[in-house]
């Protein structure tokens, strides 16, 4: 992990946290569709009494690639259209707290993306900055040792801590306009999946015993989370809001043991003991030994691709609604007009039960069809002013963000930005 000092600007040092600097730029109101925010209303949106509006906001940019370090090639100059596409989708909803994921671990792309499109206008979108950033390992890609598919050979994405093809593949990273108290900042990517009571460790469907798909000693090492889980503490004023970002696996891709179904499941668990805290949380530990979730009346913001729509798709039952139902998490249930129009693609999205509206990701049309699997969940008790979904409809003028498939034009992704839509909620501080 690396910290960027603010002066001189792009100086690094090896340390455990990244907080890169830079000026930024004001935010402004929201309006209710497709999430564009316009106007200038003071840093962060002040009211009275010294109260402001912060706006959250997780998007899957589908900034991965196929090979280590192609990403920063591709961020070294400003001529990647996808990449220019996803600082516009960025620019447009003007988040001052973001999650990205799938962006590879790479802290020179982390200024790089800053610099070369954040920063730099497009289409009449104005330039924005965020003076902080977070960005450390992630379990993508590293070697376990183990042949964890049990296909008979050691080695591979799938063998991996978390699928990927090179270490830090599919990672993420959080920028800020406020600042980002890294002292405190707790990773987990090495806890262990073993070490969750009551875990849902996949079976062996071949043999008599129960959850014997890992051995003894490859149990001793799989980790829990799929990338990483973050902790990242934000400094809003006097206030502290804990982003609780993460990645879990997508539920698929595995065979009738549903191991990546059970790790997802597992993995957004993770969250909601850590939120509950006492001795829900007793048995969480961090990367530097620290044990226990929140404490009692923390403010946080749980962020991320879940990969688990609580109504359609391959999760395990119910695995999102230990968030959504939880005591201490607030679902604004953030919506689009866009994906209404969206369920209309046929195919798998015809046997669609949950409301389209809330979808977020465009998925192909013959499995699993469009679902909600993107959230931003503020603590109960904060105030929420204002949600959405960035889903234009296809006459809206920025439809061209979202667009249509086209794979030959967007080799990287098949469409111009992401299969996913940026979700953002604003909560009053």
């Amino acid at each position: 992990m690396r910290r960027t000092r603010p002066i001189p600007r792009l100086i690094t040092v090896l340390v455990t946290t990244t907080a890169l600097a830079l000026t930024a730029a004001p935010p402004g109101a929201a309006s209710p569709d497709p999430g564009e925010r316009h106007g200038h209303h003071g840093h962060g949106g002040k009211h009275g009494h010294g109260d402001r509006d912060v706006r959250f906001s997780t998007f899957n940019a589908s900034l991965n690639r196929g090979a280590a370090g192609q990403l920063a090639v591709d961020l070294a100059t400003p001529d990647n259209e996808q990449a220019a596409n996803v600082a516009e989708t960025i620019q447009r909803v003007r988040p001052d707290v973001l999650l990205v994921n799938e962006f590879d671990y790479d802290p020179a792309a982390v200024d790089l993306f800053r610099e070369n499109y954040l920063e730099v206008g497009h289409h009449g979108a104005r330039p924005i900055r965020y003076p902080y950033a977070y960005v450390a390992p992630s379990n993508t890609g590293v070697p376990s040792g183990h042949d964890l598919d049990n296909n008979g050979e050691v080695g591979g994405g799938n063998d991996a801590f978390g699928f990927g093809l090179f270490e830090g593949q599919y990672g993420m990273v959080v920028y800020s306009r406020y600042p980002i108290d890294t002292r405190a900042v707790r990773t987990f990517q090495t806890f262990r999946w073993a070490d969750m009571p009551g875990a849902l460790l996949p079976d062996d469907p071949t043999t008599e015993a129960p959850a014997d798909w890992y051995s003894a000693a490859e149990l001793e090492d799989v980790r829990l989370s799929s990338k990483s889980h973050w902790d990242v503490p934000i400094r809003i004023g006097r206030k502290t809001v804990h982003f609780l970002v993460s990645h879990p696996t997508p539920p698929t891709f595995d065979g009738p043991e549903d191991r990546n179904g059970l790790r997802n499941h597992d993995e957004i668990r993770f969250w909601a003991d850590y939120v509950s805290g006492g001795r829900t949380a007793s048995y969480i530990y961090d990367d530097r030994g620290r044990y226990g979730g929140l404490r009692p009346g923390s403010r946080f913001v749980i962020a991320g691709d879940q990969n688990a729509d609580p109504m359609d798709g391959d999760s395990v039952d119910a695995a999102i609604d230990q968030l959504l139902d939880h005591h201490r998490i607030n679902d604004p249930a953030p919506r689009s007009a866009g994906g209404v129009e969206a369920v209309d693609q046929g195919g798998a999205n015809d046997a669609h039960r949950g409301d389209p509206a809330l979808d977020t990701a465009d998925f192909a049309d013959t499995a699993p069809g469009n679902l909600r699997v993107d959230y931003v969940l503020p603590s109960r008790g904060t105030r929420i002013t204002g949600s959405g979904i960035f889903w234009p409809t296809d006459n809206h003028p920025l439809y061209y963000l979202t667009g249509d498939y086209d794979p030959a034009r967007w080799p990287e992704t098949g469409v111009p930005t992401s299969d996913h839509r940026q979700v953002w909620v604003d909560v009053r501080y």
